[in-house]
């Protein structure tokens, strides 16, 4: 991001790399045994990478590490610059190995590669139901049943934080559940949090086309997203199972209802990463709680507790946690049962008089927000915030 201080990033990236080379799980290590894997050995281990699912950021760097320093040796390249983060990531990660030998690395590559694709083999042995169930999604579980289609957002040990591939399958999801048998569509999270918004790699993630396009990019899936919300032609309702946060909670003003376990909050801390708005909020929140309450969550970024969101409008009804479950679906199959083609045509008449707006602010939310992303202000303040992360 255009602008951080190299004080800031210098912080950062060591907190960072140490993150990214800490595997618990693929922890390697040399036994009398190692340093014997062939060339052909290596070679073969080079070809099963390519038939692994994607094993994320951090085992990426580690093989690539150690790939580098199989075939290379210890770091022989100039340091990139502090704004060129990925490159600056590598480098970090294959300058950590030292002096490590050649053969070692390859022996260690060879171990990492055979861990990974027995973890793949034991993951991909799953029941035929629950195949059924994710067939098509890897951040989500997609079910219907009752005439009811439940979108559940997946990455519990995450928090449920939303990465760019979650994103899309969202969209996706929505656009199946649009054309689908279902009367009514549920969005909901997995475990503790309904979602904690963003995931850090959404920030860290830069094209090689630099910081520019990947802003130009994110605002454009920001845009489409929030889209598919104003858009969907049946009756959307969000059951916040927890701690809701970001762009969780600015598209809610875009659901038909929203339920909430008594635990849930909502927080929108977008000054707090110099940030502005979106989903819609800028016009939504004031409309539904009041521009002085709209100005506490979006402006000074106020966390509102369930009980708090229900009162201001934002929730529907809060459930106590212990039978949030139980009582939300329960009253969801009671809907279910509703003739679905009057629902869809109430709908349209509550809601289609503002659609062509809600895109026109959509559209403007997101431009501002790219403009933010590449500002020296909303730069510092991500950096400042991973920083912290990187630190936990």
């Amino acid at each position: 991001m255009a602008g951080a201080s190299g004080r800031v990033v210098r912080r950062w990236y060591p907190h960072v790399l140490r993150s990214f080379l800490q595997v618990p799980a693929l922890q390697l290590h040399v036994s009398k045994t190692a340093m014997r894997a062939s060339q052909k050995d290596f070679e073969s281990a080079l070809s099963q990478v390519k038939l692994l699912k994607d094993p994320g950021n951090e085992v990426k760097l580690k093989l690539y590490a150690l790939y580098k320093q199989a075939t290379e040796g210890p770091c022989n390249t100039p340091k990139p610059g502090v704004f060129d983060l990925i490159n600056k990531a590598k480098w970090d990660a294959w300058n950590a190995l030292g002096s490590l030998p050649k053969e070692t690395a390859r022996q260690n590559y060879v171990d990492l590669v055979s861990g990974l694709s027995s973890s793949s083999d034991s993951s991909s042995q799953v029941k035929p139901e629950a195949d059924r169930k994710q067939r098509g999604y890897e951040t989500l579980v997609v079910t219907s049943e009752d005439s009811i289609t439940k979108i559940m957002m997946n990455r519990p040990a995450k928090k449920n934080a939303i990465t760019t591939q979650m994103y899309n399958e969202i969209m996706l999801a929505l656009k199946a559940a649009s054309k689908d048998d279902s009367a009514i569509t549920v969005l909901t999270g997995n475990g503790d949090y309904y979602s904690s918004g963003n995931d850090l790699s959404n920030f860290t993630d830069i094209p090689p086309e630099g910081i520019e396009e990947k802003a130009k990019s994110s605002a454009i899936l920001l845009r489409d997203f929030v889209d598919c919300f104003i858009d969907f032609p049946k009756p959307l309702i969000a059951a916040v199972n927890g701690p809701a946060v970001g762009i969780s909670v600015t598209i809610l003003g875009l659901f038909d209802t929203v339920y909430a376990s008594s635990r849930a909050t909502f927080h929108t801390p977008f000054s707090h990463l110099g940030q502005s708005p979106e989903g819609c909020s800028s016009y939504t929140f004031p409309k539904i709680m009041g521009p002085a309450k709209a100005a506490e969550m979006l402006i000074f970024g106020k966390k509102l507790t369930a009980a708090e969101a229900c009162a201001q409008g934002l929730v529907s009804e809060v459930f106590p946690d212990s039978t949030f479950q139980k009582e939300v679906w329960t009253r969801l199959k009671a809907y279910s049962k509703l003739p679905p083609n009057a629902m869809r045509i109430s709908k349209q008449v509550i809601r289609n008089r503002e659609k062509e707006k809600l895109h026109a602010i959509n559209a403007e939310e997101s431009r501002v927000l790219q403009e933010r992303w590449l500002s020296d202000e909303c730069t510092n303040a991500v950096m400042n915030f991973l920083t912290r992360k990187a630190k936990l």
